[in-house]
């Protein structure tokens, strides 16, 4: 309403009462002492009422500025906190994200590059990052085996991309033989995302290997790179980690592994929208239906 005191107004009887001073206050408040005095002039016509008593020694609040000041600095204090709450509010609670060991090393560094804001970091198997997605502990998960199980309602699938096995030697380990049986006599540790480390363990052995299903991924890589055996892995999980006495060698079938982004059905619109950027931090290719 016209004649409700403003913000400028309740900073001056403040200020006044603070100070018993109407010259200190114009000078806290960086205005004029005419125009200070102008202003509670006219605030006080406005009331009807003195707030001030003046003389030559300052100025002192009347019963009724009293009142005035205490209610100006209960208002103030309310719409500092206005403030504090917006830059609060600006500053976003980091978001929750879940993945498996073997590519936590990839996933974690790649959202946060994406979101440009640290995220809370879990590491877990695929089916308990999707139950914890689905009852509301995590924002999202990247998983490789949403698509061999069944999802809870309360979860969605996002199709991040594929990746694909490779076998993983030092230059100086022999790689694949020719014939019917090619990795005759090969030792190879097979580690993989998703639930196909059996069935890619029985297509090597058709082919001769003494095949071994690694303890995690890691595992395999660095018994790669000491004791001299084969690894099938990812070739994401070795994209920028191989150096030039390593080779990654393709397998003689085609397996591809799709990896996903689990969410809750409402997901948070900024891993929505990032996707294809996650997708190429990440080294995948666009999935085939």
């Amino acid at each position: 309403m016209a004649n409700d005191p403003s913000i400028d107004d309740l900073r001056l009887v403040l200020a006044i009462a603070e100070e018993a001073s109407i010259g200190a206050a114009a000078r806290r408040l960086h205005v004029s002492q005419p125009s200070a005095s102008a202003r509670l002039s006219t605030l006080e016509r406005r009331l009807g009422l003195p707030l001030f008593t003046r003389d030559t020694t300052g100025a002192r609040p009347t019963p009724a500025g009293q009142e005035v000041a205490r209610q100006a600095e209960h208002l103030l204090g309310h719409l500092d906190g206005i403030y504090r709450a917006a830059h609060a509010a600006s500053r976003e609670k980091p978001l929750r994200i879940g993945t498996f060991a073997s590519l936590a090393p990839s996933v974690f560094p790649s959202v946060e590059q994406l979101l440009r804001q640290p995220v809370l970091p879990t590491v877990s198997h695929g089916p308990e990052l999707v139950h914890l997605v689905s009852e509301g502990s995590l924002d999202a998960a990247v998983v490789g085996i949403a698509e061999q199980m069944t999802l809870p309602r309360q979860a969605r699938v996002h199709p991040l991309g594929e990746d694909v096995l490779e076998v993983f030697r030092r230059r100086s380990t022999p790689g694949r033989g020719r014939g019917r049986t090619p990795y005759a006599g090969r030792r190879v540790l097979v580690a993989t995302y998703d639930s196909t480390g059996p069935e890619v363990a029985a297509r090597l052995a058709r082919l001769g290997a003494e095949v071994e299903l690694a303890a995690t991924l890691p595992t395999a890589v660095a018994m790669a790179r000491r004791v001299g055996c084969l690894a099938v892995v990812p070739r994401s999980a070795l994209a920028h980690q191989t150096t030039e006495e390593e080779v990654l060698d393709p397998l003689p079938f085609r397996q591809r592994i799709r990896l996903s982004l689990v969410t809750p059905r409402a997901a948070d619109p900024r891993l929505a929208a990032g996707r294809g950027e996650l997708r190429r931090a990440l080294h995948l290719t666009v999935a085939r239906r």
